[in-house]
């Protein structure tokens, strides 16, 4: 296995051994221990000290299904503090199957205004040269992809920014292609893309040709776990083909958040929006098959993908509109900002992807913009037109692409739904009170993705849990961050959980599969305590950064306004979010 440590400073590269003391560390774990190890916790996000780190799963670059998870790790420029998120795309996994473990992106060129590109090839070992990229920047990514593919070919794999991490915001993403070489696949949250601009550096660019694959240890052994993992997606009702995210995607959860009161509104004043059924993903579906006259299933967002919950949705005319509309996107730029226009939505969603923008944070802060009266609730042309100002670097442009609670402070707003500087995502967390937990206490920020208790408290998941209930729920939180930590360094998509938390072959399936390809010997404890490690470190880092355990609270607002419609308030008490990490 090989580190390759990219120098911005002098473009150099370094590729060597990868250290043995980071044997068993992948993806998450490999991207928050590098970023422990090597990043002052007090620098500058934007400064020269930061690291961008990327690393694959255990899984990842192998006939694991569901596995090509790129994780990317700094500290963030929104939070201030640790910062990993991912993505899926074929760059994982040939970023996997060259055996580089991690991709390390330091240093920066004393040079402002010029921007590089690193052509990643296999010989041996992994080659790295560097293009001028100057001339892709200030352009649209659907514009710059294929420029890029036209250059080095269609085998190749691209990580970039947009023009959002040329400008150095918050809110900038780092984006992948998707299988039809889209730029449409984000590792969105905590501005990543700022510090990879920040770098100089606009292009990632792998190509596997001659890579080795990765090493498998104990073939049969994996071959047995990657079995029942297949099983169990295969037969769960909502990772199955044709179920619930194969047909409506993610954006199903829209009418089933709406009909729980969890599904946040006009600026998380309210948990029930009218004008969800017009945005859902069964209006994806159906407007699909009204444009196109037939049936359209979700794709693959990666390589070996079987759940397949990606979208494309279409114009009137028949014509691709974007790829691929979420659920948090389509709540964010949807009912958070009262637009029931789909039309809009799709366009608002296509513009992040262009412009390189995190979908979420965008959203809240369009909402929180149209709480100041910047714009009116439900103006989805004049919500457009803010995109593009964010995507240009207008000075308003720039206040709104810093991201949520910077425009809230520059706007007056009270209302600003934010943790640790990153916006809140789709699920109301004074409806669902484990998500607010996770929301208030996880390392990243508010981020559902930490430790996704939706699972159990909406869609019955291990079974059924009141959403509205405090009981357990920070030990819920707790047990769900922790194992998440551990997915998210094994290289399967996160959905993977709701099969495996309900088939228990599956679960030990993944487990099998980590097993089989390290030569471990990991039982189920193993992945708690594994991931229980991750955590850990990042909440060092954090509290080194400033970041001190009074910052795992709500906004003050969602304490003392009541949301409609179950009326209640975020009342869970502090000492329960403090035993969340003081009890790991």
């Amino acid at each position: 296995m090989w580190f390759v440590r990219i120098d911005m400073t002098n473009r150099s590269a370094a590729v060597s051994e990868a250290p043995a003391k980071y044997k068993y560390l992948a993806g998450r774990a490999m991207t928050s221990t590098l970023v422990a190890d090597e990043v002052p916790p007090l620098c500058h996000p934007l400064g020269p000290s930061n690291k961008l780190v990327f690393a694959g799963g255990i899984t990842t670059g192998t006939p694991a299904p569901t596995s090509a998870r790129i994780s990317v790790g700094a500290k963030s420029p929104l939070t201030g503090g640790i910062k990993e998120a991912n993505a899926g795309s074929s760059w994982a996994a040939d970023l996997a199957v060259m055996q580089i473990q991690a991709l390390v992106v330091e240093g920066q060129p004393a040079e402002k205004g010029k921007y590089w590109g690193a052509y990643i090839t296999y010989d041996g070992k992994p080659k790295v040269e560097f293009f001028d990229a100057t001339e892709y920047t200030g352009k649209v990514l659907p514009e710059v992809f294929p420029k890029i593919y036209e250059k080095f070919g269609d085998k190749i794999s691209i990580c970039s920014i947009g023009t959002a991490g040329e400008f150095g915001y918050g809110n900038s993403g780092v984006v992948f292609n998707d299988l039809a070489k889209r730029p449409t696949r984000y590792s969105g949250r905590g501005g990543l893309g700022a510090v990879m601009g920040s770098k100089g550096l606009k292009f990632l660019v792998l190509n596997r040709e001659n890579a080795p694959g990765v090493h498998i240890e104990d073939k049969a052994l994996f071959d047995e776990g990657r079995k029942k993992m297949i099983d169990a997606l295969r037969t769960h009702a909502i990772t199955k083909p044709k179920g619930a995210l194969n047909s409506y995607g993610t954006a199903v959860l829209i009418n089933i958040m709406n009909e729980a009161g969890g599904l946040p509104t006009r600026n998380f004043s309210s948990g029930r929006f009218e004008g969800a059924p017009k945005i859902a993903g069964e209006a994806i579906f159906e407007t699909n098959k009204e444009r196109l006259g037939k049936e359209l299933y979700n794709h693959a967002c990666s390589p070996g993908c079987i759940i397949q919950c990606s979208n494309t949705y279409h114009k009137v005319d028949g014509s691709e509109h974007t790829s691929c509309i979420e659920y948090e996107s389509d709540w964010s730029l949807g009912a958070n900002c009262g637009i029931d226009n789909l039309d809009h939505v799709a366009e608002l969603n296509a513009l992040c992807n262009a412009y390189g923008l995190d979908t979420i944070e965008t959203g809240v802060t369009i909402g929180v913009a149209m709480e100041a009266g910047v714009i009116p609730f439900g103006d989805g042309e004049a919500a457009i037109k803010l995109v593009h100002e964010i995507g240009k670097g207008t000075p308003q442009g720039r206040i709104l692409g810093a991201g949520t609670e910077t425009a809230g402070k520059v706007y007056g707003v009270k209302r600003v739904p934010t943790v640790k500087g990153q916006a809140m995502p789709a699920y109301e967390p004074r409806a669902v009170k484990g998500i607010g937990i996770t929301y208030a206490t996880s390392t990243m920020g508010a981020d559902h993705t930490a430790g996704y208790t939706i699972a159990p408290e909406i869609l019955g998941v291990m079974g059924k849990q009141d959403p509205l209930s405090n009981e357990g729920k920070a030990a819920l939180s707790r047990a769900f961050q922790a194992t998440t930590a551990f997915i998210d360094s094994c290289g399967h998509c996160l959905f993977i959980a709701f099969a495996i938390l309900d088939i228990a072959s599956g679960y030990q399936g993944m487990i099998d599969e980590c097993n089989g390809v390290l030569g471990t010997k990991w039982t189920a404890d193993d992945i708690l305590k594994y991931g229980a490690e991750v955590l850990k470190k990042e909440r060092a880092f954090n509290e080194a950064a400033g970041i001190p355990k009074e910052a795992d609270r709500m906004p003050e607002f969602m304490l003392k306004e009541p949301l409609p419609p179950h009326n209640q308030v975020f009342d869970i008490p502090e000492s329960a979010l403090d035993s969340v990490y003081g009890e790991l």
